[in-house]
């Protein structure tokens, strides 16, 4: 099973990151968001979108 974290980091910016049942991280946010609507908006957009990636060799 995998799930989101939504968290406030050191700078008070707000990330997120995709765990595994295992641990593992998979993704994250890669940048804080200073609202935590804007990280949630990201994750939304992450459900709608991951799943039709291409995978690029390079």
């Amino acid at each position: 099973m995998l799930k989101f974290e939504l968290y406030n980091d050191k700078a008070d910016e707000w990330r997120w990151r995709l765990r595994h049942r295992n641990g593992n991280i998979m993704a994250d946010s890669g940048e804080g968001y200073v609202r935590k609507t804007d990280a949630r908006n990201a994750i939304e957009t992450v459900r709608d979108h991951a799943g039709d990636a291409d995978v690029e060799e390079i």
